[in-house]
């Protein structure tokens, strides 16, 4: 599948099969993750991957109720990790680039599932603290992927026009 046949296809998808993600689809997905581009090369972010079912069902407690976190044989929550950026950019690393390298990572993710017939849905709304408390963490989760294969095949979101998009300087 080339690049943009996996731009068309990608989805967000919140309904997934009761099949387990093989390891060899996983870690390429994660090697995307880590061939994203990050301020510095200072690979700002840690991502956790979340596989037990205990975990999984307090994920679906952490904000609106969202059962696919259930369903989703694995999470990935990503994670900023502010003070790695800010050793090298200070505050506006801190409070952006580290940010920015933890959501590059995740849509490199979100496509790299794409390519291997995989799913995913971003989520952003979630209770910062819980997350931090059900992995053990102290970094700044910014987006939690659920990732399986797709019980569901939702139509393509309409989209702004390039015109609306797009504004020359």
């Amino acid at each position: 599948m080339d690049f943009f046949e996996v731009l068309g296809k990608r989805r967000s998808i919140r309904k997934f099969r009761q099949r387990e993600v093989e390891e060899e689809k996983l870690q390429k997905i994660l090697e995307a993750c880590n061939r994203a581009p990050s301020a510095g090369n200072l690979q700002a972010y840690k991502i956790f991957v979340v596989r037990s079912q205990e975990k999984r069902e307090s994920l679906a407690t952490v904000g609106r109720e969202r059962g696919f976190f259930r369903e989703a044989p694995i999470s990935l929550i990503f994670c900023a990790a502010p003070e790695v950026s800010a050793s090298l950019y200070g505050e506006r690393g801190k409070n952006l680039y580290s940010i920015q390298d933890a959501t590059i990572a995740a849509a490199y993710a979100q496509l790299a599932a794409t390519s291997q017939g995989l799913a995913t849905v971003w989520v952003g709304a979630f209770d910062e603290e819980k997350i931090k408390e059900i992995i053990g963490t102290d970094l700044k989760p910014v987006a939690i992927l659920p990732l399986g294969y797709a019980a569901e095949e939702p139509e393509f979101t309409s989209r702004k026009s390039l015109k609306e998009l797009t504004q020359g300087c």
